[in-house]
């Protein structure tokens, strides 16, 4: 954790102040209660005004980390024999806008997800605000029962994106949020248009990792296979070695590919 904090940087209060004060005057309140989330994130400081609203301050160094991340992630996808289909923000205000216009184009499918209110520049910092969930708990945090019960909504609604050309590009488990047993998504990150299939593919072999761990890689798949054909699940096998060496996912790729394979055959 101390990494990360140090990766992400620490604003300075002088910065939250004036994010805090703008965000006063927007909503037209004359006090403001804040609560900082130590959130596991490279790429913005978070935090909830009011317990109504969720604020995510990003900053330039937030956004020299994304760079970073999107170079080894587009590094991976090579190994994986396809051009690199993740695409980096110019400016924090950039990053706010595009997790703004995914969280719209995630509920315009019917798909839930927070409500998202605006994003906006201060100080050229990034700033995005949506609906805060309270009591939401990550897809991982619940029990084995209710995880494999929620498994083929999940499938289905990430094919419900991809019917719709939309790829989430960052699916892991602490990105799908529970909240009165519904499911809710967070956190898209941009990929190519061009590159639609392979990033569908790769959403699929996301899947797939995150819920390997927490219900078994036969579960995992007879739960894809609800919403997903064979051969989509052999076009996602691509990916799950380069997924397999990113460090927010631990899973089980020998036991994954056995489960798709034997399906195959």
């Amino acid at each position: 954790m101390e990494l990360r904090r140090l990766v992400r940087g620490r604003l300075g209060w002088a910065q939250l102040e004036r994010v805090v004060r703008t965000l006063q005057d927007r909503y037209d309140r004359q006090q403001a209660h804040i609560r900082f989330l130590d959130a596991d994130n490279w790429l913005s400081t978070p935090m909830v005004l009011d317990e109504e609203l969720f604020v995510k301050v990003i900053s330039r160094q937030n956004s020299l980390v994304h760079a970073l991340i999107t170079t080894g992630r587009n590094l991976g996808a090579f190994s994986s024999g396809t051009e690199g289909f993740f695409e980096h923000f110019g400016t924090p205000y950039e990053m706010a806008k595009h997790e703004l216009e995914a969280t719209r184009r995630i509920r315009e499918l019917g798909l839930n997800a927070p409500e998202p209110i605006e994003a906006l520049e201060v100080d050229d910092l990034g700033v995005v605000v949506l609906e805060y969930l309270p009591e939401f708990r990550p897809l991982d945090q619940l029990d084995r029962e209710a995880e494999a019960a929620l498994a083929p909504d999940l499938f289905a609604a990430l094919h419900t994106m991809h019917e719709n050309n939309l790829a989430h590009g960052d699916l892991r488990a602490e990105n799908v949020l529970i909240l009165d047993d519904e499911l809710y998504f967070i956190d898209a990150t941009r990929v190519r248009e061009d590159a639609a299939a392979d990033a569908k593919s790769y959403d699929l072999a996301c899947a797939l990792a995150a819920l390997e761990p927490l219900i078994g890689a036969r579960a995992t798949v007879e739960a894809a296979l609800t919403a997903y054909s064979i051969d989509d699940l052999v076009a996602a096998l691509e990916f799950l070695d380069f997924v397999n060496i990113r460090p927010d996912h631990d899973f089980d790729a020998a036991r994954l590919k056995g489960e798709i394979e034997k399906c195959a055959t």
